[in-house]
């Protein structure tokens, strides 16, 4: 396989495992948006550049599976959070650096995958996330696989905030406009419905 760039391979995690209370129970990977699943649009964007992708998820695992290399999900029931799957996807990453996708973001293009993994390899060690003004966002991140221990520590004690624990292990910030339509999460059917 060849990636489309010269930089050090990554896998990527797209996120699906949520209890879409949003989207009135549904599983938004599965979501229709424009004639596909939002998970295919992630799956569009981040299949070119890696060898390596998985999705957390925890209902549907046999129609996820078409859309990975590998399918994880969470250890503990009821959903507890995005800070389970992405723990559940540093278990069994191959490559040194995880980049972390919301399913329900599907104007994520290639571009801003490099830019992650182009700041991840500027600053090695430590987590990258978007930021849009002031504001966070954990769930458009890298994390290097090497912080993987530090991570299942904290969950251990109870940490469940993907943001605040990034933080904490030392992330920097890949700064996105505030307006970056890329970043909009379409997790309601208004919004889906609005995004055209």
């Amino acid at each position: 396989m060849t990636l489309s760039s010269p930089l050090p391979p990554c896998s990527i995690l797209l996120l699906a495992g949520g209890r879409g209370s949003r989207m009135g129970g549904a599983d938004k990977g599965l979501v229709d948006w424009q004639g596909r699943p939002l998970i295919a649009w992630l799956q569009e964007q981040a299949r070119p550049q890696t060898d390596d992708l998985i999705i957390s998820c925890n209902r549907h695992a046999d129609r996820y599976a078409e859309f990975a290399d590998r399918i994880v999900m969470d250890s503990e029931p009821e959903f507890p959070g995005p800070l389970a799957g992405i723990r559940a996807g540093l278990a069994v990453v191959r490559h040194e650096a995880l980049l972390i996708l919301p399913c329900d973001a599907p104007r994520v293009d290639a571009a801003l995958i490099q830019d992650l993994r182009r700041c991840a390899l500027a600053h090695p060690g430590r987590p990258v996330m978007v930021r849009q003004g002031a504001e966070w966002e954990p769930l458009f991140s890298l994390v290097p696989a090497s912080l993987g221990d530090a991570i299942e520590a904290a969950w251990q004690a109870g940490e469940r905030s993907p943001r605040r624990l990034l933080l904490q292990l030392g992330a920097v910030a890949l700064q996105c406009p505030d307006d970056d339509p890329r970043l909009a999460n379409l997790n309601t059917p208004a919004l889906l419905a609005g995004a055209r």
